[in-house]
C-alpha cells in the first residue's frame, strides 16, 4: 500500500473512530452540537483528501487538501474540548486529541510541498513563455 492509499485509510478510521467515540458522550444540550459538528469535520476531512486524489488539476488538489486540513483543525479543536469537559471515554478521547494533532501535521505538510510545487511549476512556466 503506498502512502496516499495510507492516509486514506487513516482519515477513515480517524472519522469511523470518532463516531464510535461519540457513541461514549451522553446526550445533553451542551453535547448534541458540538457531536454533530465533530461528526461533520471528522468525515469531511478524510472525504475532502479522498476527493482531492481525483482532482484534475494541482490547484484543486491544493484548494481540498486544505478544506481537507481546515476540517481536521476544527475536529482537534472539539476534541479538547471533550478531552477539557472529560466527556465519554477519557482514554479515547486523549488517543483521537493526539491522532487528530498528527493528522494535522501530515496534512499541513503535504499542503506546504503542494504551495512549494506549484510555485515551481509557475515559475517554469514563465521561463517557459519567456523563450517562446
Amino acid at each position: 500500500m503506498n502512502n496516499k492509499n495510507d492516509l486514506c485509510e487513516r482519515l477513515l478510521t480517524f472519522a469511523v473512530d470518532v463516531i464510535l467515540y461519540l457513541r461514549t458522550v451522553k446526550n445533553s444540550i451542551e453535547t448534541m452540537d458540538i457531536k454533530r459538528q465533530l461528526i461533520k469535520a471528522s468525515t469531511s476531512s478524510g472525504a475532502n483528501y479522498e476527493e482531492s486524489q481525483g482532482s484534475p488539476t494541482k490547484p484543486d488538489v491544493k484548494t481540498k487538501i486544505g478544506i481537507s486540513l481546515k476540517e481536521m483543525r476544527e475536529s482537534n479543536y472539539f476534541l479538547r474540548i471533550h478531552r477539557q469537559l472529560k466527556l465519554g471515554d477519557v482514554e479515547k478521547s486523549n488517543y483521537l486529541v493526539q491522532e487528530s494533532s498528527e493528522l494535522k501535521l501530515i496534512l499541513a505538510s503535504i499542503l506546504n510541498k503542494l504551495g512549494i510545487l506549484l510555485f515551481f511549476l509557475n515559475f517554469l512556466n514563465s521561463l517557459f513563455r519567456l523563450w517562446t
